[in-house]
């Protein structure tokens, strides 16, 4: 019986062989080495020593062949079967052998039983997969940075397996996905196409793990770095290191900012980027799932540079605290919307580029000289839960807050909008009672 499973076994050690031969991402004289290491452990752990063996592994046909030397010695005197042979056995092999001599021939590894077999199997298998891990970890640990291109292969929930061209399992987390990479098509999505098994798809490698010799390559399509390698691939000139790409703001899938920078004054940065008639932006938008990008002038000073930032809104004054890294913006109310943006999207951006806290203000003329009043004046009327919501975003006098575009009041102090335009409504009343005292007067 114990035969018959050592015989059923031998099939199944030369397929696990061909497998273990047919591994890619591994050199020839490494593979071969690592097998003959495999044998030899087990044949040391069965015998004590494996000096008497050679193993020549034949990757080209995907076998193996075993030899084991033993010395002739007289009828009767074998002390170790493993290292002698009895000159009887030996001259049934060859029958000029005499004692003393040693004797070579080939060994059926499936004779050493089941045990053997299953144990080769498990060293191979960790000694490969060893291997594999090595070789993925150093393929990819100088390439962080880089883009890649791969076949989406399963699709999780949280997660999509990506496959290289050598057939490596890469990740790309949900996280770092563009929205419309996989909402299906609607009238939200329309232009844009979600990706599903089989597509191939491009993203940066932003990092690699290698946890428990482990390794893990993460990729990303949401990543600042993606456009940017993008924009280096359209774009000659920066390439040569003509034109920097100094800042870069992202909200994926919707609208990025660009700040780049000239070394020629020959060459204008933005109309370089962009292309005649946004040629070389085109193809990064389309990538990029139809997401807008603006590309602004990078300039050293924090004013224009924020002026900048916030097209195309035109700003009126600045003013700035470089020490809490925030700036006060001021515009004619027209100017007020297109600052925020739909959703607040440009402000946002605008905030990212520049690593300012932006906050923007109506301008009215003429109100310079115009006698303001405290908040807390109006406890009567506003609950005090409410002007400490406010207060907490900068705001601390009656006509800040009516300058202060209501739909970032209702954002930043985290307040209902019923309850903004209520606010809205108590302050504006208390100058319409001055000014109608004065015309009374």
């Amino acid at each position: 019986m114990a035969a018959r499973k050592t015989v059923e076994e031998t099939p199944n050690m030369i397929e696990t062989f061909k497998e273990f031969k047919d591994t890619k991402n591994i050199d020839r004289t490494t593979l071969v080495s690592v097998l003959e290491e495999s044998f030899r452990n087990v044949i040391a752990k069965m015998f004590g020593s494996d000096e008497n063996y050679d193993v020549i592994v034949n990757p080209d046909k995907g076998d193996f062949e075993i030899y084991r030397s033993r010395v002739v010695v007289p009828d009767g005197e074998v002390e170790d079967e493993n290292k002698e042979i009895s000159l009887k056995d030996a001259q049934k092999i060859e029958p000029d052998y005499e004692v003393g001599e040693d004797v070579t021939e080939r060994v059926d590894f499936a004779k050493f039983g089941r045990r053997a077999i299953l144990n080769l199997r498990q060293t191979l298998a960790s000694k490969i997969l060893e291997l594999e891990h090595d070789s993925l970890y150093n393929k990819y640990k100088d390439k962080v940075g880089m883009i890649i291109s791969g076949e989406v292969n399963i699709v999780y929930k949280r997660e999509w397996m990506v496959i290289d061209d050598e057939g490596h399992e890469l990740i790309l987390p949900r996280s770092e996905m563009i929205p419309a990479d996989y909402e299906k098509k609607s009238e939200k999505t329309a232009g844009k196409h979600p990706y599903g098994n089989g597509d191939t798809i491009r993203a940066v490698i932003v990092r690699v793990d290698n946890e428990n010799n482990n390794p893990k390559i993460i990729l990303s399509r949401t990543s600042p770095l993606f456009l940017q390698r993008l924009l280096e691939a359209e774009v000659p000139e920066i390439n040569d290191g003509l034109i920097s790409i100094k800042k870069i703001a992202r909200m994926p899938g919707d609208r990025a900012k660009v700040a780049v920078e000239s070394y020629d004054d020959r060459i204008d940065p933005v109309g370089a980027c962009v292309g005649q008639k946004g040629s070389r932006v085109h193809s990064i938008v389309r990538e990029l799932q139809n997401e807008n990008i603006d590309v602004i002038n990078y300039s050293a000073n924090v004013k224009l540079f924020i002026q900048r930032a916030l097209a195309p809104a035109n700003v009126s004054s600045i003013t700035i605290d470089q020490e809490n890294r925030k700036a006060q913006v001021y515009l004619r109310p027209e100017e007020v919307s297109l600052a925020i943006g739909k959703n607040g999207v440009n402000i946002k951006l605008a905030s990212m580029l520049t690593e300012y806290t932006i906050d923007v203000f109506r301008e009215r003329v003429g109100e310079e000289n115009e006698d303001d009043v405290d908040l807390n004046e109006f406890k009567d009327e506003i609950d005090e839960w409410i002007i400490d919501s406010i207060k907490r975003i900068g705001l601390d006098t009656a006509r800040q807050v009516l300058k202060y575009p209501r739909e970032l009041l209702v954002e930043k102090a985290d307040l209902e909008e019923e309850t903004v335009d209520e606010v809205l409504d108590v302050l504006r009343a208390e100058f319409e009672n001055e000014d109608e005292a004065e015309d009374a007067q």
